[in-house]
């Protein structure tokens, strides 16, 4: 199920940076996995499902972005420059999904809130009956505060209430499907990418499209 995503853009591009050793991982195991939202950074996630009126147990998530090209994505996610912006859809995400796994599966848009309209969300979703609906319980993943709009996200979601208790969920996906197109490090030099590159082909036999990013590439000359 789509939550907080139009149709129009459903089909847009969303983005994810990952270590060359876990891009290898998913094309060698054909398994993506999605971590129990417990291990998520800023402490305001998941905050609604931590109450007592609900079990936070059986919910895994995994997040993207919808920023095409950001410094902080690649000196956050790549640290040592070696990191892979892999591209999908919100659609091929969640037909990944639902294909090979049991449970409520659903990608969503994260809305950012302030104190004021965040707080009035949750005493709306505490109340008795809301959060046993599983998309209800999805809708309280998808809340952030205005400090982290410059993410903006696009969550995937899995609702496995099967007494399932593990941080982590892998499931099986085509990872060639999947992910359309794969971006390096732009602190990488031309020679450095293209050895790169060709590992990820040898490795994966990956044949969509490998680019080195231009981020930090100098600008067009002035005419």
């Amino acid at each position: 199920m789509f939550l907080n995503l139009p149709a129009s853009e459903r089909h847009a591009y969303v983005y994810r940076v990952v270590s060359l050793e876990r891009l290898l991982e998913l094309f060698s195991t054909a398994r993506n996995v999605l971590v129990s939202p417990e291990l998520w950074d800023d402490p305001f996630e998941n905050f609604i499902l931590k109450s007592q009126r609900v079990s936070r147990h059986g919910w895994y998530g995994q997040c993207w972005t919808r920023q095409r090209a950001s410094d902080a994505m690649w000196r956050i996610y790549s640290p040592d420059s070696t990191g892979v912006r892999m591209r999908s859809t919100p659609t091929r995400l969640l037909e990944g999904l639902r294909a090979t796994t049991k449970g409520d599966a659903f990608i969503g848009k994260v809305r950012y809130l302030p104190n004021g309209p965040l707080m009035h969300f949750a005493r709306k979703a505490l109340k008795r009956g809301y959060l046993t609906v599983a998309a209800n319980a999805a809708h309280t993943l998808l809340v952030k505060r205005p400090a982290f709009r410059h993410e903006s996200e696009v969550r995937l979601l899995l609702n496995r209430q099967s007494g399932f208790g593990g941080k982590l969920l892998n499931y099986e996906v085509d990872p060639h499907t999947l992910v359309d197109q794969l971006m390096l490090d732009p602190r990488l030099s031309p020679e450095e990418a293209a050895k790169t590159k060709t590992e990820i082909r040898s490795k994966t036999e990956y044949r969509g499209s490998i680019k080195r990013s231009l981020l930090y590439g100098p600008p067009p000359p002035l005419t």
